[in-house]
C-alpha cells in the first residue's frame, strides 16, 4: 500500500467518525484548509466564497455557537476554523502553475446526514473503530470519501505543480444534501473563470469499477418549510374561537398529492413531514410541513412548486390561518457537456483500476446542487461534467448500513489527476 492510499484511509476513517451536517462542517473544513495551506494552495474561505444571503436552510445562530465548541472540543483546528465559526463552512483552493492553460475546477462536498450509524458488530466501521462518534448523525452518502478524494487530488496537484499548467480550484462546498449550499458559492461567483468543472460522486449504483463520465438525468428540485400559524382555543369549551392550523395543515398535505401531472415531462412531490398541536382538548394552533418538489427540467418543477404554493395559501385562507413558505433547498436541470465526459472517459478507459466506462448516462435520477456550478459556467461558456466512480457498498444510499470501498478512493483520485493532466 502506498503512503498516499494510507492517508487516504487514514483522512476518510477520521472524517466518517466526525461527522457534521450542512453549515456545520467547521472541524471538516478547517481541517481540510490546514492540509490544504501546507500543500501550497490559495486559500479563500467562509464568506469570502459564499453569499449569505443564497444561504437556504442554514441553522440558526445559536445551534451554529454550539456546534462551534463540540468542532473546537473534537479536534478541529485552531489556526483556521475562525474562518468557518458563523457556519460559512465553504473553501476555494487554487493552484496557480504560472504557466498559460485553463482553469479547471473540481467540486468536493462534505457535509453528513441526520441518521444514527448502525450499532451491529458486522458493521465494518463498527468492526474496525471508525463508526460516528455522534448520535443521529453519520457519513451515509460518501462524502467522507469526496472530501478524502479532494485531499488526495491536492497531494498529487501539489507534488507535480512544475507539469501542470493553468490554473486548478478546488471548491470544498457545504450543505449539499437537501440541495442548500452551492447556490451560495455561485452566487460569490467562485467558477466564474471555470473552463472545465467536474463534479463527482462515489457509488449511486454504478458496480465497483466502473465509471461514468457524464450522469445526466438530474430533476430540478425545491425544498419548502412550510407553518401555518392559527389560534389556539379549548375544544370543548370555545371552539368557536379557534383557527385551527392542523386541519389547515392536513388539507394542504392531502391536495398537495393532487397536484397535476406535467406533459413535457416526469415529476415528483412528497410531504415527508407533518407536525402540529399541543394537546387532545386544545385547537392547534400551529403547524409545519416539509415538502419537497421534482420536476424533469427547472420548468416543470416550477410548475409543481407554483401548484403547491396555491394550494397552501388556499389551506389557509379555507382555515382562516396565516402562512409562510421558506424554500431551504434548490436544485436546476442541467446536462453535462459531451466533450468534456469524453475527455474523462478517456482517461477512464487507460486507468487499470477501471473495468468498465461509459460516456453518459441519462438515467431519470435525484436531484443535485452541482447543477447550479454546471449551469454557470455553461452560461460562461464553459464545459462542465458530473461523474460518478462506482464503489462496492455495504447498502443504499441515506441508510444506517451504508459503507464504501476505499480501494476506490485512490482510483478515483489517479483519474481526476490524469484529467487535469489532459485538459491543460
Amino acid at each position: 500500500m502506498s503512503d498516499l492510499e494510507k492517508k487516504l484511509i487514514e483522512w476518510r476513517r477520521d472524517f466518517h467518525r466526525h461527522p457534521e451536517t450542512g453549515f456545520m462542517e467547521m472541524r471538516t473544513a478547517s481541517i481540510v484548509a490546514s492540509i490544504l495551506d501546507k500543500l501550497g494552495f490559495q486559500l479563500e474561505m467562509g464568506k469570502q466564497v459564499m453569499s449569505p444571503e443564497y444561504c437556504m436552510g442554514k441553522p440558526d445562530h445559536e445551534e451554529t455557537k454550539a456546534h462551534y465548541q463540540w468542532a473546537l472540543e473534537n479536534g478541529a483546528n485552531k489556526d483556521y476554523i475562525e474562518h468557518f465559526s458563523e457556519g460559512y463552512t465553504g473553501i476555494v483552493a487554487t493552484m496557480d502553475t504560472k504557466k498559460e492553460g485553463p482553469t479547471i475546477a473540481f467540486r468536493i462536498d462534505m457535509d453528513a446526514l441526520d441518521i444514527h450509524e448502525s450499532e451491529a458488530n458486522s458493521h465494518f466501521p463498527k468492526k474496525e473503530g471508525f463508526r460516528s462518534t455522534v448520535p443521529n448523525k453519520m457519513h451515509a452518502c460518501a462524502h467522507d470519501g469526496h472530501t478524502t478524494i479532494g485531499l488526495g487530488l491536492a497531494t498529487l496537484i501539489s507534488e507535480n505543480k512544475s507539469s501542470l499548467k493553468g490554473k486548478i480550484k478546488l471548491i470544498f462546498q457545504p450543505a449539499e444534501e437537501g440541495t442548500r449550499g452551492a447556490r451560495s458559492m455561485v452566487e460569490a461567483k467562485v467558477v466564474d473563470d471555470v473552463d472545465y468543472f467536474i463534479a463527482t460522486h462515489l457509488g449511486t449504483g454504478v458496480p465497483d469499477g466502473h465509471f461514468v463520465a457524464s450522469n445526466n438525468g438530474f430533476l430540478a428540485t425545491s425544498k419548502l418549510d412550510v407553518t401555518f400559524k392559527g389560534v389556539a382555543s379549548h375544544a370543548g369549551g370555545k371552539p368557536e374561537e379557534g383557527r385551527n392550523a392542523l386541519l389547515a395543515a392536513a388539507s394542504a398535505a392531502l391536495n398537495i398529492y393532487a397536484v397535476p401531472r406535467h406533459s413535457e415531462g416526469s415529476t415528483r412531490i412528497n410531504v415527508g413531514e407533518l407536525h402540529a398541536g399541543s394537546g387532545r382538548n386544545i385547537i392547534a394552533d400551529k403547524a409545519s410541513l416539509k415538502v419537497e418538489t421534482r420536476g424533469e427540467n427547472t420548468e416543470i418543477n416550477q410548475f409543481v412548486k407554483n401548484q403547491v404554493e396555491a394550494i397552501i395559501a388556499g389551506s389557509a385562507q379555507m382555515y382562516q390561518v396565516d402562512y409562510e413558505i421558506k424554500t431551504v433547498g434548490e436544485g436546476v436541470s442541467t446536462q453535462g457537456s459531451k466533450e468534456l465526459a469524453e475527455v474523462l472517459c478517456a482517461c477512464a478507459e487507460e486507468s487499470p483500476a477501471i473495468e468498465a466506462s461509459m460516456v453518459e448516462d441519462n438515467t431519470p435520477a435525484g436531484s443535485e446542487d452541482a447543477t447550479f456550478f454546471m449551469e454557470r459556467v455553461k452560461q460562461n461558456g464553459g464545459q462542465a461534467t458530473y461523474c460518478i466512480f462506482g464503489t462496492e457498498l455495504s447498502a443504499g444510499h441515506h441508510n444506517e448500513k451504508f459503507d464504501i470501498n476505499e480501494d476506490t478512493l485512490l482510483s478515483a483520485v489517479n483519474l481526476l489527476f490524469d484529467s487535469i493532466k489532459k485538459l491543460g
